[in-house]
């Protein structure tokens, strides 16, 4: 019995996937059939019969006589949800290959505020960052963080959800010590990656300014990493010159001067075998990490697996058996022969 209100629950319809989704429509015909019916009967002329004097007593029994169509009713609702061929379908993938281990060093220093990238330099830098999650497939990524001295905030993992959370949390002003530690940071990815068996060991480090924090030379951890078989590649966020910063007391743009080291920038891409790469705007950037993403490619190959299992014999066998009992009733007292 549990089984049975089991498939009518809402839950259960809602679960499947259907094969003919459009012919579930046709259950809302089902009503109009004994509707039409009905008028195609009070057109057709009657046989008068006399009763009794009086008016016969009416009670609960005579709504006995709409049973045999509320069976025939469901009857049809059943074989139109069979026909519909209710499913459900299992996917099982199998990967196969090796992955890229990849660690995301990014500038949280103040400079990233600057808003010659909208909103600013750190949150189109975060975004897509975001977006360039979603084309790994199989890779390990990492997350580094990094000013004035640089933390590692995410292993590597392939919990993409967790590393989304992670860079949504970088802010301003999350390490004390303000400036630009990009050895430190270096050092930091390092760290992660020299122990890693994958084919390809990555570091995309993105910061907009000139290295001027932190205890370890830039130039010293490219070496490191070409040691480690670590490639580099440097993102240059911003423009050169006189940019937008915010506003002043007057509502009105405030301007700052910045530079952006590129020399040390590319020497850095250089020393470990990677690319350096110039984003003054969201969509250079966006096309930065793009061909990165091309230029670093994983062995991964998906197998899918789909195991489809139909569910229409219950709902066919109620329509079967609802059918019969109508067909049953319609011998007996319930039906109304006046009628038919």
């Amino acid at each position: 019995m549990n089984d049975f209100f089991n498939l009518l629950r809402y839950a259960t319809l809602a679960s499947y996937q259907w094969q003919h989704p459009k012919l579930l429509l046709l259950i809302a015909a089902v009503p109009l059939l004994f509707l039409l019916r009905r008028l195609l009967a009070r057109r057709r002329p009657r046989v008068g019969v006399a009763f009794g004097p009086g008016e016969g007593g009416r009670d609960w029994t005579a709504a006995l006589r709409f049973v045999p169509d509320v069976l025939l009713g469901f009857a049809l609702a059943f074989a139109i949800v069979a026909v519909a061929r209710p499913q459900r379908t299992d996917e099982r993938v199998e990967q196969s290959g090796r992955g890229i281990d990849i660690v995301l060093a990014l500038d949280v220093s103040g400079s990233m505020e600057i808003q010659d990238l909208r909103p600013s330099r750190l949150e189109a830098a975060k975004r897509i960052a975001t977006d360039f999650l979603k084309t790994r497939v199989g890779d390990r990524l990492a997350l580094v963080a990094f000013a004035g001295d640089a933390y590692s905030l995410a292993p590597l993992t392939t919990d993409y959800d967790l590393l989304r959370e992670d860079l949504a949390g970088l802010r301003i002003g999350m390490i004390a010590n303000d400036g630009t530690a990009i050895g430190s940071a270096l050092g930091v990815a390092v760290n992660r990656l020299r122990e890693s068996t994958a084919r390809s060991r990555v570091c995309i480090l993105l910061s907009d300014g000139e290295s001027n924090a932190g205890s370890l030379d830039p130039q010293l951890a490219a070496q490191l990493a070409h040691a480690f078989g670590i490639r580099i590649y440097t993102i240059g966020l911003g423009k050169d010159g006189f940019v937008p910063y915010g506003q002043d007391d007057n509502g009105r743009p405030r301007y700052v001067q910045t530079r952006l080291d590129e020399t040390t920038m590319r020497e850095l891409a250089a020393a470990a075998d990677g690319q350096f790469f110039r984003a003054t705007d969201n969509g250079a950037l966006r096309a930065v990490f793009n061909q990165i993403n091309r230029l670093e490619k994983s062995e991964i190959k998906q197998l899918r697996f789909r195991n489809t299992k139909d569910f229409y014999r219950p709902y066919l066998w109620l329509s079967i058996g609802l059918w019969l009992a109508w067909l049953a009733l319609k011998s007996t007292f319930l039906s109304n022969p006046l009628e038919d």
